[in-house]
């Protein structure tokens, strides 16, 4: 059985967080650019060698902050989205939180001491386990409303 559901006005905020974080994606790519130049680690090398490039560490460390966020992006994508369809407020501050803290983690990464990377940055699992819930409780609600 299908079903239809409307979007309220506040999912618009949700969507703007999916903004927001392509933004920052974007602003770490450039710093991922900058570094490549800086550092002179050219593509297609991925991450630079230790015994070729006395900056390795600190090129790579750059790299892999923006890396990882990459590797995160589709789950925050989609619990952002899903969960927001019945919670759209609290994912959307969740998606906030979520975006501001991969800010530090990229910057903390970025100073080539990878544990800074979650100084501020750890707040992001905080965000990403509440929206998993969020996304959880949207899906229970589904099935709930299927079986009445």
């Amino acid at each position: 059985m299908a079903v239809s559901m409307e979007l309220t006005k506040e999912y618009g905020y949700v969507v703007l967080t999916v903004v927001a974080y392509a933004f920052l994606n974007f602003w770490m790519s450039f710093q991922v650019g900058k570094a490549r130049r800086k550092y002179k680690v050219f593509y297609p090398t991925l991450y630079a060698i230790e015994s070729e490039n006395k900056d390795a560490k600190l090129f790579n460390c750059v790299q892999r902050g923006h890396q990882n966020s990459l590797e995160m992006m589709p789950l925050f994508f989609v619990t952002v989205l899903v969960g927001g369809l019945q919670h759209p407020v609290i994912a959307a501050a969740l998606g906030v939180l979520y975006t501001l803290a991969r800010f530090f983690y990229f910057k903390g990464y970025a100073t080539g001491v990878p544990d800074n990377r979650l100084k501020l940055g750890g707040l992001n699992f905080l965000a990403i386990i509440g929206l998993i819930l969020c996304t959880a409780s949207f899906g229970i609600n589904l099935v709930i409303r299927e079986a009445i």
